[in-house]
């Protein structure tokens, strides 16, 4: 079992590590605001839950570079291709959503002198700007002209550092989530899969304190075996940070015992509820995690989806909510021995936080909220071909090995009693 679960191009287990064989789905929700024009004037939201939209996830890693101190680099991609046999609904569907350019550099830029916001303001007028925009999924999720960039460089340079197409997943499809270096296990088989290193670095420097910065665990992939009911670890170059789940149950996939992981109400919350997340604010109430450090300082928060086991303040400020373990927790069930996930679902929301900004007349009167954009749930689980290969080779296998080696304990101690016996006898 220890020689299969290293990264080594003779193990069983390296064929997965390279070529992840397993089915993943990423599935897209979007939170289509109902009331626009009366959220402007200062009415809660009313938005209403549209998809999934749903896309094949294929996984590859280039640059495999082995290293002498034990470790490895790589460089892992993802593919992504829509599944409408899958989906309820289409890319070309219309969904109206925040202008996100523009109620997203409204709040970044309310501390600015009021000259600067009243020639934003006047420029968005100039192109027909609104704080709420009619667009298709496929233009907001990869990207779409917008005039607003190019007048924001120029107005205030340096607010939004990037040119072309706008998208929240424009950099996602066919990219890779930066350099990881991990242990292989060769050396040290509790190593297996630990994060040396990413993009060269030990440490982040996205929040105020070096514990939140810290890169801990594995790269989220797979994790050292003979795992503890305690918990796992990994770093998201998506969230920007490492992430703890804590132990649930135990029960069962396929014929293959596993733990369940899931991520324990601390995850997100605030300072107040839960000291060590300090690093992580400024922070608003309990469930969402201000994300705008790595955000290019948009005003951008991660929770889970729906506000599950956020402050129920979110969740009342927003008119269309509906939170329930069973659709909206993340799980990985792990196959203990071997430190290989069987079956996942990692679900996160993307939310922008909107407001009245004085001297910017598109944003109206509206209040200050936590505006849900959209949630997304990356799944997958070892079924046919692979699942079959692994519990021969990794569950049943090793399980005969360690029932023979009983046996023979148990038939072996007869024949040590009787040489025993035979040899005080010949005395």
């Amino acid at each position: 079992l220890l020689q299969n679960v290293r990264i080594d191009p003779h193990s069983i287990a390296f064929g997965m590590w390279k070529d992840i064989p397993v089915p993943f789905y990423f599935s897209v929700h979007f939170f289509e605001v109902k009331n626009p024009q009366e959220v402007l004037q200062g009415a809660k939201p009313v938005v209403n839950q549209r998809g999934p939209y749903v896309y094949r996830e294929f996984r590859y890693k280039t640059n495999i570079t082995f290293h002498d101190n034990d470790t490895v680099s790589f460089l892992e991609y993802r593919q992504l291709f829509f599944r409408p046999d899958l989906s309820a609904g289409r890319e070309e569907d219309y969904i109206v959503v925040p202008n996100i350019l523009l109620m997203g550099a409204a709040v970044m830029m309310e501390n600015l002198p009021n000259f600067v916001k009243l020639l934003l303001s006047g420029a968005l007028a100039g192109l027909k700007q609104e704080a709420f925009m009619n667009r298709t999924v496929g233009e907001i999720m990869w990207g779409y002209e917008d005039p607003l960039v190019e007048t924001l460089n120029v107005l205030v340079p340096g607010l939004m550092p990037f040119k072309g197409k706008f998208g929240l997943f424009v950099e996602f499809n066919n990219s890779n989530s930066g350099l990881f270096t991990v242990f292989t296990g060769m050396k040290d088989i509790s190593r297996v899969h630990m994060v040396d290193s990413w993009n060269g670095l030990r440490k982040v420097n996205y929040w105020r304190t070096s514990e939140c910065n810290m890169i801990n665990g594995t790269a989220g992939e797979m994790w050292p075996p003979f795992m503890t009911p305690t918990s796992l670890e990994f770093y998201s170059p998506d969230a920007c940070r490492s992430m703890k789940l804590v132990y649930e149950q135990s029960g069962e996939f396929e014929g293959v015992p596993t733990y369940r992981f899931v991520a324990p109400k601390t995850l997100f919350a605030n300072s107040t509820d839960y000291p060590p997340n300090e690093g992580f604010c400024p922070c608003l109430q309990s469930g969402v995690q201000n994300v705008s450090s790595c955000r290019l300082n948009a005003p951008v928060f991660l929770s889970h989806p729906h506000f599950y086991n956020a402050d129920p303040f979110l969740v009342n400020a927003v008119d269309g909510l509906h939170p329930n373990k069973e659709q909206h927790a993340l799980f990985l069930d792990m196959h203990p021995m071997t430190g290989i996930p069987m079956n996942c679902s990692i679900k996160l929301q993307l939310n922008l936080y909107i407001k009245q900004v004085a001297g910017i007349i598109q944003t109206g009167k509206t209040k200050p909220v936590v505006l849900p954009l959209l949630w997304f749930a990356e799944s997958g689980s070892i079924e046919g071909s692979v699942l079959r290969q692994f519990y021969t080779n990794l569950v049943l296998i090793p399980s005969v090995l360690n029932y023979l080696q009983y046996i023979f304990l148990g038939l072996s101690i007869p024949l040590i009693i009787t040489a025993v016996v035979l040899m005080a006898t010949s005395k």
